[in-house]
């Protein structure tokens, strides 16, 4: 089969097109024939090796060939024979590993059936991007009905998710974004929208419930102006860095600084939940949540698609199609 990888660390420019061997599944996994997938800033990270302690995400380092990927959307090729849920010829969205490929191996406990009203590459979009926004809102901002909630990038990948997500569960909503996106961000359900080359969040105009900040470009500090006084900024955004230390250390002393203050500081990073996964299908059968997305690729463009996100400009999601 065909397959996006790569043999050292470096830019897109590394990324190969190659015939590998075509997987088998194990007892608990299901073979899925790869329709779409999407690329993540993570990807990024791992295609580049740094910063150093992304390595331990990849083997220490020492894989033969990487192969980039995670979020898929295709149909069943075949089955385990511990699998109970799926069927050869079930449509079918979650987590594979090494999704940018003609067929790839996930656990069953990893996808969920494709609604019928969802193309492949909508649903190739909502992996990590729906569930970071889910549990990140949910679990971690604890969003009630009626809060005043801030979406900091709201027009990326996880903030397109966030801001539809926040408005199910009953938010007043503002989103911030560039110039360009106002319009898109305000049409996925925004009730107001910031222009952050011209006006800056953080100076307090307007008290939030909740800031949740997709960019990591905003100081624990800064954001305490613009929350109320129990207020919660969830951080799910980094830097774009190479340096660890740049990468951690706002992380840490949010933290710190929010043993000092009521107001809180967490960081959200998303897990592997099949019911989340569920819950977020249902959202978009109902119509209550649609994908945004930006651009879509070919396999053999997947350096393209990479190098486009890497550059962070993207409006909702980066596809590959295969």
């Amino acid at each position: 089969m065909k397959a996006i990888v790569y043999h050292r660390y470096g830019s897109p420019e590394v990324l190969k097109l190659e015939e590998i061997e075509k997987p088998a599944p194990e007892d608990d996994e299901v073979l899925i024939k790869v329709r779409a997938a999407s690329v993540n800033p993570l990807d990024c990270r791992l295609l580049k090796g740094k910063p150093y302690a992304t390595r331990l995400m990849s083997r220490l380092g020492r894989l033969k060939a990487g192969r980039p990927g995670v979020d898929v959307a295709g149909e069943v090729e075949a089955i385990g024979k511990k699998i109970t849920r799926f069927k050869p010829g079930d449509e079918v969205f979650g987590a594979a590993a090494g999704a940018l490929a003609e067929f790839a191996t996930a656990r069953e406990s990893r996808l969920v059936l494709k609604p019928e009203n969802l193309t492949f590459e909508q649903a190739a979009s909502v992996n990590v991007a729906g569930m970071t926004a889910l549990q990140g809102l949910r679990n971690k901002g604890q969003l009630a009905p009626g809060e005043k909630v801030l979406i900091n990038g709201a027009a990326g990948g996880v903030g397109t998710y966030a801001v539809q997500i926040a408005k199910v569960f009953g938010a007043e909503l503002t989103g911030v974004c560039s110039t360009r996106n106002l319009d898109l961000v305000k049409s996925i359900g925004a009730d107001h929208a910031i222009d952050y080359l011209k006006e800056d969040f953080t100076q307090g105009r307007v008290l939030y419930d909740l800031i949740f900040d997709c960019v990591g470009n905003v100081s624990f500090s800064n954001c305490r102006r613009a929350l109320t006084r129990h207020g919660k900024l969830v951080m799910v955004g980094a830097p774009h860095t190479n340096w660890m230390l740049a990468v951690m250390a706002p992380l840490l002393w949010a933290k710190l600084e929010s043993w000092f203050v009521s107001q809180k500081a967490i960081a959200a990073l998303a897990q592997s939940n099949q019911n989340d996964l569920v819950f977020i299908s249902e959202l978009l059968s109902a119509g209550k949540v649609t994908p945004v997305i930006d651009r879509v690729y070919n396999l053999n463009e997947a350096r393209e698609a990479v190098r486009y996100l890497e550059e962070g400009h993207a409006r909702g999601k980066v596809i590959v199609t295969v």
